[in-house]
């Protein structure tokens, strides 16, 4: 008796681990996410292959890719998915922004990170202010 009710409580409790888990998982953050789609106007960049996405909320991306043609949207509003670079890092710094702006420090800072870019749809042909 005394097992079944041990072996009772031990499913309980992986199952409520389980539960919790895949909840944590569907709340990640945005900005802790190692790959993410941005949408915003590129730009040609400082270097040969690379361009800087501004998204509508000043977030600035600085985006490299071997396998999407960027050159051909630059001046476009597109959505581009990609990894980003150091995603913890870049997590752990945004949240230290985000308690920045919390305690009225740093009001105007907005979101940087670097992202290699795996797909690109354009959206505009032109870049909206």
């Amino acid at each position: 008796m005394k097992g079944k009710i041990a072996a009772g409580f031990i499913a309980v409790m992986m199952f409520a681990t389980v539960v919790g888990l895949a909840t944590a998982q569907d709340t990640t953050k945005a900005t802790h996410k190692k790959v993410r789609t941005l949408t915003g106007c590129l730009q040609k960049g400082e270097g040969t292959d690379e361009y800087n996405l501004t998204t509508k909320g000043g977030a600035t991306w600085e985006i490299k890719s071997d396998s999407v043609k960027l050159d051909e949207h630059v001046g476009h509003t597109v959505a581009v998915t990609g990894v980003v670079s150091h995603h913890k890092e870049h997590a752990m710094k945004e949240d230290a922004k985000g308690e920045m702006k919390e305690h009225g420090m740093d009001k105007d800072a907005k979101e940087h990170g670097h992202m290699t870019a795996t797909a690109l749809t354009m959206v505009s042909d032109s870049c909206q202010k």
